[in-house]
């Protein structure tokens, strides 16, 4: 989804962008839902992980392992913002500075783990917490929609502001992150309890169509009794809650094809995203090299086209990933090992 929606979005002519058109309505959807998915289920991951690991005596470690890997995500975001011919003739574009979601999804695993360590490991507070998180994050997003705070540096403005060219912001994105971990929280408590997986399911069909149906009339619910008016706003643009039913239909789905979705190849690519991601960013916004698709290109594909090459490009990009890209696993290995010489301790 990514993939496919980053290349059509950057390379489709102009002129075939008509929300008017029931297929590109249909795509412009299934793209809008891709990020609140990758963000619902990295909390979702990760806080699951975590908690699993105080099973064993090792949250230590986890949480440790967590700080690392949101602060190499952090960095890996600055990095592929490069322009090298720019840096190597004195220029950095205030674009080195905006926030995406690699810097988004970095810091969200970070405030998780400070979270989770303020909770002393009282997972009912955890999920209580990251629950509420959620939902205030999401019914306050209009007062902090056109957020610009004077005098703060623009490495910081940037995770919470648009203003200057980021794509994602800590907030509200750190929202579906909270849902995520409050999801991982009670497929804990109950995924060895009976009859979990069709419970499971029919609860996010059930929550998911609710958000989507019902989230705005009861956010409208809530003005009325409290006049509180940012519940009035929130409702009046109510799309944080209605693509978390989104999210939720999807889990759902995919949950219970669960059996039919784990051959080789699709397991292959989840062990690569991360790579996946990096190698795509280069070759449509040409991070790094200065020259990528983007400008080669531009908006000039007739939708065919832009079809066939979307195909081609995903085949192309999983391809190089699999094949001349160190895994993750080596990648995040060789941090650890740093990490532990650094410290003055063998690696484990």
């Amino acid at each position: 989804m990514m993939l496919q929606g980053h290349f059509i979005d950057t390379l489709l002519e102009s002129s075939y962008r008509n929300l008017n058109s029931e297929i590109y309505k249909v795509w412009s959807f299934f793209r809008g839902i891709t990020a609140p998915t990758f963000f619902t289920i990295s909390g979702l991951i990760f806080s699951y992980l975590l908690l699993k690991s105080t099973e064993k005596g090792k949250e230590n470690t986890r949480l440790k392992k967590g700080i690392i890997r949101g602060l190499y995500l952090i960095a890996i975001g600055y990095f592929i913002r490069i322009s090298f011919p720019n840096w190597f003739s004195g220029i950095i574009s205030s674009s080195f500075y905006a926030v995406d979601v690699l810097h988004c999804i970095g810091l969200s695993l970070i405030v998780t783990v400070c979270i989770f360590f303020v909770c002393n490991k009282k997972t009912l507070l955890f999920s209580i917490i990251m629950l509420l998180m959620g939902i205030f994050i999401f019914v306050l997003e209009p007062l902090y929609r056109s957020l610009d705070i004077a005098d703060v540096p623009l490495f910081i403005h940037n995770y919470i502001s648009k203003k200057n060219g980021s794509v994602f912001r800590i907030i509200p994105w750190y929202g579906y992150t909270s849902f995520g971990s409050f999801i991982a929280t009670l497929f804990y408590w109950t995924l060895h309890k009976k009859h979990f997986k069709i419970i499971t399911i029919s609860s996010f069909i059930c929550i998911g169509f609710i958000l989507i149906l019902y989230s705005s009339n009861l956010l409208l619910m809530g003005y009325n009794i409290t006049k509180i008016e940012v519940l009035k706003d929130a409702a009046n643009y109510n799309y944080l809650f209605t693509r978390l039913g989104n999210v939720c239909i999807y889990f759902a789905i995919f949950y219970g094809l669960e059996r039919y979705l784990k051959p080789p190849l699709l397991l292959k690519i989840g062990q690569k995203t991360l790579s996946i991601y990096v190698i795509h960013f280069i070759i449509i916004y040409g991070s790094i090299t200065g020259f990528g698709l983007n400008t080669l290109i531009g908006k000039t594909l007739s939708p065919w086209q832009a079809v066939c090459g979307a195909a081609l490009f995903l085949i192309c990009v999983c391809t190089i990933s699999f094949y001349y890209v160190r895994t993750n696993a080596f990648i995040y290995g060789k941090l650890r090992a740093l990490f532990y010489k650094l410290k003055g301790k063998p690696s484990a």
